[in-house]
């Protein structure tokens, strides 16, 4: 079950999204009592409630806004236990001044914003302690082993129990809640009234994740990048396992950089099966591989992972999709040596698209270019692949006959930026952007505009997430779908 978060200054704005919430079929709501302005009106907010609700009145040191005295919040958590509300939420350090009465439910809570406390164990046997009917624990992760050990507690609990940690990089610990036993997890009205560091809109956590469904027989995949939020993979795949009847998730894993040691090694335990990897892991992450295809040892990098047992393979849909998408525009015969040869590529940007772009190119013969901002990067990159660098500057004398963007110039939200001089732009160019947000990025309006035959990063990021696909299930992908959901979640809706 979701808890949707409610948190208004007016009782009215309050009782309307609550009477909304239930018309849409929320089964449960959170009265943030400690956003309301004026004194509370209980009976108000409370009489002709059209659904269950938790009352929660937070202070300003667990991340409420209470401003008036301790004395009149705990009197008003006492009188809506009177009132016979459904839940009440009261702090652990206050649970033995507020009595149970009648049939109320108590909610023992803990919040630490700063990090997630080593004693978790003996945390929560003092919570429970306090007459809980269920223990809620919310800490703050800082890294992935914090979520893991969220999860285990909440696993292992004798008494229900709600495990969140908080922030971007515990989001998982919100979404799988029902898998591992907490009786429910919270999400909020709306994306821009979150309520907590990396609460979902419970929209999302209905259509986008299914919340309800996951049990402990769904596969689960994610992407693990810093950061993720952004990421529109979790769209594109959630929408293809649902179309094809798969129970199966694919979620956001924000891993930061010195944190993927841990990710790799504890992600399995919780039923990891596959990930997709963009960055600042593409490189790092092969380290971590026990095989991996052919072309991730010319790469030196990867962006997909699958887990077989103890063993963890690698592969690069980044590569296989952008030759797709090359030698198709070319119409010359996919995958075949020599099928670039006598063509010259200038590629923007020395980073892990752009790596495996060159390292492909150099594969069928073709003469690749590499302009970077970072010249040392783009030096590296070149000698490792064995072609050219040149000094940005200079990218727009080379007379190139396939130019790509490698670079996140053009990206939402900089749309009016460009990598590329449109002047340098000429029709018998085929100009590839690997820029997926917007699909129509100034780089590809400009060359449209020159009559140059284009790649978009739509067209590339459907393909390389088709090949994950069909890694992850051995299905082949609905990619009209992926197709659909990514333009309409990229591209702004059209009023007329």
């Amino acid at each position: 079950m979701i808890c949707v978060s409610l948190g208004r200054a007016r009782h009215k704005r309050m009782i309307a999204e609550h009477q909304y919430l239930v018309e849409q079929g929320a089964q449960l709501v959170e009265l943030r009592l400690d956003f309301i302005s004026r004194a509370v009106n209980l009976k108000r907010l409370l009489d002709d409630r059209p659904g269950p609700v938790v009352v929660a009145v937070r202070r300003k040191e667990d991340g409420g806004r209470w401003e008036r005295s301790e004395a009149d919040r705990l009197m008003l958590l006492r009188s809506a236990i009177a009132a016979g509300v459904e839940y009440i939420d009261i702090e652990a350090d206050v649970a033995s001044q507020i009595p149970r009465y009648g049939s109320t439910k108590r909610i023992i809570s803990y919040h630490d914003f700063s990090g997630t406390p080593d004693e978790l164990d003996e945390l929560h046997a003092a919570m429970a302690a306090e007459d809980a009917d269920i223990v809620k624990i919310a800490t703050m992760a800082n890294t992935f082993a914090d979520n893991i050990r969220m999860i285990q507690l909440t696993q292992k609990a004798k008494i229900p129990t709600i495990g969140i940690c908080m922030g971007e990089t515990g989001m998982m610990t919100r979404i799988l809640a029902n898998r591992v036993g907490s009786p429910f997890t919270y999400a909020t009205f709306s994306t821009d009234k979150k309520l907590a560091p990396g609460q979902l809109n419970w929209k999302e956590m209905n259509s986008l994740y299914h919340y309800e469904s996951i049990n402990a027989d769904t596969a689960l995949f994610g992407v693990i990048a810093d950061p993720v939020a952004h990421s529109h993979s979790p769209l594109i795949h959630n929408s293809a396992f649902v179309d094809a009847g798969i129970n199966a998730r694919y979620l956001p894993f924000r891993v930061p950089k010195d944190d993927l040691q841990t990710f790799m090694n504890t992600c399995h335990d919780i039923g990891v099966e596959g990930i997709s990897i963009t960055i600042p892991h593409k490189e790092a992450a092969v380290d971590y591989c026990t095989q991996a295809e052919a072309s991730v040892t010319g790469i030196g990098a990867i962006n997909t992972m699958i887990f077989n047992g103890e063993d963890r393979i690698g592969y690069n849909t980044d590569y296989r999709a952008a030759m797709d998408c090359i030698e198709e525009t070319f119409k010359i015969e996919r995958g075949t040596e020599n099928s670039m040869q006598g063509k010259t590529a200038l590629i923007l940007g020395a980073g892990g698209v752009s790596r495996a772009i060159a390292w492909g190119l150099r594969q069928r013969k073709c003469d690749v270019v590499i302009a970077s901002r970072t010249e040392e990067r783009a030096k590296m990159l070149a000698s490792e692949i064995g072609c050219t660098a040149i000094d940005w500057e200079l990218r727009h004398d080379v007379k190139a006959h396939l130019l790509v963007n490698g670079t996140p110039v053009g990206m939402h939200p900089n749309v009016d930026d460009s990598p590329y001089e449109q002047a340098a732009i000429n029709q018998f160019m085929v100009v590839f952007d690997t820029v997926y947000n917007p699909e129509n990025t100034l780089l590809i309006k400009q060359a449209r505009q020159k009559q140059a035959r284009v790649i978009t990063g739509v067209d590339m990021f459907v393909r390389q997430a088709a090949y994950q696909y069909r890694l992850f299930t051995g299905k082949d992908a609905p990619t009209d779908l992926m197709r659909q959901k990514i333009k309409q979640a990229t591209n702004p809706v059209q009023i007329n």
